[in-house]
């Protein structure tokens, strides 16, 4: 079973477990994350 999540519940999620965004993408080659991307990845750091 999958479950999508959305980048604004993922970084919900990392900020309640003490994390913070670094770096977001719209794929694993750094393509610019816009508002129309439909894929993403979103790095964390510890705060």
């Amino acid at each position: 079973m999958y479950r999508l999540a959305w980048p604004s519940e993922l970084d919900l999620m990392a900020r309640l477990a003490g994390l913070r965004l670094s770096e977001r993408w719209a794929g694993w080659n750094r393509e610019p994350f816009v508002a129309d991307s439909t894929l993403h990845v979103s790095a964390y750091r510890r705060r």
